[in-house]
């Protein structure tokens, strides 16, 4: 294995372990206490953060790929993925963390789409698209949790 997989697999831990602590904390919020929408809030902020973040990484394979068709594919896909982090956070905490699950499972479909090299060609490494796309299923139901004790 490779530096570059374990730093990912550190950062990857860190960064959902931050996030389940988040939305673990909100779901046992009380559900009528004010503090319960600044928990939710909370977590959707930081899932829009990581979103950017997870959908960026594919602007940098873009890059270092920058003579395949799939490139311009890939940063038109992380730039969607923007707009919808910075929709989510103007967002009611609720409506905010539904989009960002569906934000996160449509990343994850569009991981294992490229991972099969349906719509567009492969230009990140399997192991990262695996990885990723098992985060992003994680990611959906951690932002979904809050919501499931409503």
């Amino acid at each position: 294995m490779t530096n570059t997989f374990w730093a990912c697999t550190v950062a990857a831990t860190a960064l959902g372990v931050a996030l389940a602590r988040l939305s673990i904390d909100a779901t046992r919020t009380d559900t009528s206490s004010p503090e319960r929408l600044i928990a939710e809030l909370r977590v959707a902020q930081f899932a829009a953060l990581l979103l950017v973040l997870v959908a960026g990484t594919y602007t940098g394979f873009a890059i270092a790929h920058e003579n395949h068709l799939s490139s311009s594919v890939d940063i038109s896909f992380a730039v969607g993925f923007l707009i919808i982090a910075s929709v989510v956070i103007n967002r009611p905490p609720s409506a905010a963390l539904t989009i960002l699950s569906l934000a996160f499972a449509t990343h994850a479909l569009l991981g294992v789409v490229q991972g099969q090299g349906i719509l567009i060609d492969q230009i990140a490494p399997t192991w990262y698209i695996t990885g990723c796309a098992i985060y992003d299923v994680l990611f959906a139901g951690l932002c979904y949790l809050p919501l499931l004790r409503k």
